[in-house]
């Protein structure tokens, strides 16, 4: 449904092929901050959900997990360049924790399922934590095992080491700011918070 949301986006005119070609720049965190990185399906709606945790600094959607450099959208997104979506999260750890960003994470996911998120299908849509060091590994881990039991179902989001980090196209970027009216159709549509309210209820990891 998205790339069918971003061809018409295109075809409009909205979106010029300029643009498309022009990649983010990559933040970096500055003194006393620090990186996490998640991905959780289209990452549009994951930076969204972020932008919205106190403590936040930025968030910028990429591509990561793959093994081919330096991807574009269209190479990720037919699949088999290995990434995912993904998320990078600069955040301040006085005002927000690692394991406060790990409990938003999953309840802003379906970690049931394998290789899709909602209605985006394929392996560049995976779950998966991209941790930076062992404590990060460690209270993933822990994390997931919690949530395992509470859900009492295969948890099939991966644990894995990050790696390179490719910032997406810039029109992906604060995309939900840019393009409202698309971005909630595509949210809605994909059902997105739906699926959510089923699997967690009200309980959002914001407390």
């Amino acid at each position: 449904m998205r790339r069918l949301l971003l061809s018409l986006t295109f075809l409009l005119g909205a979106v010029g092929l300029a643009a498309a070609a022009q990649m983010a720049p990559l933040p970096k965190p500055g003194p006393g901050q620090a990186v996490a990185t998640f991905a959780g399906g289209c990452f549009w709606c994951t930076e969204s959900d972020f932008d919205h945790v106190s403590g936040v600094i930025s968030t910028t959607s990429g591509y990561t997990g793959g093994h081919v450099a330096n991807p574009t959208y269209e190479q990720v997104s037919a699949g088999g360049t290995g990434h995912a979506e993904s998320v990078q999260v600069i955040y301040d750890p006085s005002k927000v924790s690692y394991q406060k960003l790990l409990t938003y994470y999953w309840h802003h996911v379906d970690p049931t399922v394998k290789d899709q998120q909602f209605c985006d299908h394929g392996n560049q849509y995976r779950t998966a934590i991209f941790v930076h060091n062992d404590d990060e590994k460690t209270l993933a881990e822990e994390s997931k095992k919690k949530v395992e039991a509470e859900l009492k179902k295969p948890i099939y989001t991966q644990i894995v080491q990050a790696g390179a980090f490719y910032p997406a196209e810039e029109y992906h970027q604060d995309f939900y700011l840019k393009n409202p009216v698309k971005y909630k159709f595509y949210r809605w549509n994909c059902g997105r918070d739906q699926r959510i309210e089923q699997i967690w209820g009200s309980h959002k990891g914001d407390s």
